[in-house]
């Protein structure tokens, strides 16, 4: 049955962002609903969850005024105080500290199945109608309508002024909404896992540029600080042989592949591994629907801005409802989602070809580029501005 008045906003996924969104504008005061097609299994201190972010500072006080990001520090969030970045042929190392930036911290990895279950906890509180299990069948925009109606898979309609897709990188409700994303496949997979290390992290992310693509150490806040999560770049081929590989085997390769920086490795979870695409969104707008988060866009992990990046959609998006309710507007109204959509679209773009053409500079073995890339990196390193600027641009400062 629909409504006799439309909600202010429905969210179509539930996710980290879509949840984010969705208890963002119910704090703010809308009458929200978020649709998800299947609940979150509840996290668990003893089962660490394979996909992990490296969150940033802007992102974290999002959800610290969201009332969550107590509770996700106090669960289990790793402080990381300095990054280091190489190149396996040789050539200087960019480094990053956050005592050089006045912090305490450069940001902090954490679990994608923590930050959602804190999320999902809150909306009950904030008054966010959810309807879970459900499923988007159907999408309806009048041309003069004052609203949007999504059809839900049990039959319901839920009409809103505006309608958020937040529903990942497949996103049924961007089709419905004539949205087009087209796709650039990478060939290759992220390979994630846990591993113990026989040296300290240091509180520190490590990465290794390769040939066939970078390996990352992010430190685990476990018990002890040698344990590591890995994300490591590879060739389709080369990542399904190593997801069947004997541990001994595994190891052996990974060790060679990271240089021995952190000395004898351990495996200590199950390996997964997850294909890599750029995609980005012709269009964030589409009537009364906007898109956010990987719906949006698609990016490289090399720098681990995805999660990042779709927070700070829905940041900037908060601001403009806020400002068209001050001023009793449409918060659907297309000038002022148009507005919105020219800053995440350039600012995402920007992002998601400067990781393109990174990976493409490091993830080769051609001459001239093996040639160049250590010393730049030695270069940008030694240069407090540029590693500056760099880390500026990551942390949303």
């Amino acid at each position: 049955m629909s409504r006799r008045g439309p909600l202010d906003v429905v969210v179509v996924g539930a996710g980290v962002v879509g949840a984010a969104a969705a208890l963002a504008f119910a704090r703010d005061g809308l009458d929200v609903a978020l649709v998800e097609s299947r609940e979150p299994p509840r996290w668990r201190e003893d089962a660490p969850d394979l996909r992990v972010y490296a969150f940033a500072p802007d992102n974290g006080a999002l959800l610290d005024d969201l009332g969550v990001w107590r509770g996700v520090l106090a669960a289990r969030a790793q402080p990381y105080r300095a990054m280091r970045v190489w190149d396996a042929a040789g050539g200087g190392e960019l480094a990053f500290e956050a005592d050089a930036f006045g912090r305490r911290e450069l940001g902090w990895i954490v679990e994608h199945g923590l930050l959602v279950d804190r999320l999902w906890a809150a909306l009950p509180a904030a008054g966010v109608r959810l309807h879970c299990p459900e499923q988007v069948t159907g999408l309806e925009q009048p041309d003069d309508g004052d609203s949007a109606e999504v059809l839900l898979d049990s039959g319901s309609r839920l009409r809103a002024r505006l309608v958020l897709a937040a529903d990942g990188a497949d996103s049924r409700l961007r089709a419905l909404a004539g949205i087009q994303a087209p796709a650039h496949d990478y060939g290759q997979r992220g390979l994630v896992a846990y591993i113990d290390h026989e040296r300290p992290h240091q509180a520190t992310c490590w990465q290794r540029f390769l040939p066939s693509g970078p390996i990352a150490f992010l430190p685990y806040a476990g018990a002890h600080d040698r344990r590591s999560s890995i994300v490591w770049t590879l060739p389709e081929a080369e990542a399904e042989r190593l997801l069947q590989a004997e541990d001994a085997d595994f190891l052996r390769e990974l060790g060679h592949a990271f240089g021995q920086r952190l000395g004898a490795l351990t495996a200590v979870s199950r390996r997964a591994a997850f294909p890599l695409r750029r995609q980005l969104a012709q269009t964030y707008v589409g009537g009364r629907v906007a898109v956010v988060g990987d719906a949006a866009h698609v990016v490289h992990p090399l720098a681990g801005q995805g999660v990042n990046l779709g927070l700070r959609d829905v940041s900037a998006l908060r601001g403009v409802l806020a400002a068209a309710r001050l001023r009793g507007a449409d918060i659907g109204g297309a000038a002022r989602l148009q507005r919105w959509e020219r800053e995440r679209r350039s600012e995402n773009a920007l992002a998601a070809y400067g990781f393109d053409g990174l990976n493409r500079l490091f993830s080769n073995d051609a001459v001239a580029a093996t040639l160049l890339r250590g010393p730049l990196l030695g270069l940008a390193g030694r240069l407090p501005p540029v590693t500056h600027a760099f880390w500026r641009r990551a942390a949303g400062v």
